[in-house]
């Protein structure tokens, strides 16, 4: 059985992005339901899976990093309103088996991801 997993880091600083927000969303017909709320730590990860086993299923999801929240507890300046403030990432899990690693590389400015295992 595979996993979901994720992790942010903060490129601006060289480091793990410590104390991010996440939202993770199950989409169904376009309405979204929230199936999990949690906080990086000190590596810039979670401490457990956010789905696994039989939680993990063949579908589309959504992951909202409160980015904004993040760069204003680390004192950035930024204007109002910020450029980037939430980042939604929606991705689509086709087989449960696999391991699915949705990683956050993050900027005030810019962001990037990609699927990792």
């Amino acid at each position: 059985m595979g996993k979901l997993t994720t992790h942010v880091l903060d490129v601006t600083q060289g480091k793990p992005g410590i104390g991010v927000r996440i939202e993770l969303y199950a989409v169904h017909n376009g309405d979204r339901i929230l199936l999990k709320t949690v906080v990086t730590n000190q590596d810039g990860r979670c401490d457990a899976a956010l789905l696994e086993d039989g939680a993990l299923c063949n579908g589309q999801f959504e992951l909202v990093f409160f980015a904004g929240d993040y760069f204003d507890l680390q004192g950035v300046p930024l204007p109002n309103p910020k450029f980037i403030d939430r980042v939604c990432i929606a991705f689509g899990i086709a087989d449960p088996d696999q391991n699915y690693h949705v990683p956050l590389l993050l900027s005030p400015w810019a962001y990037s991801t990609y699927r990792g295992s």
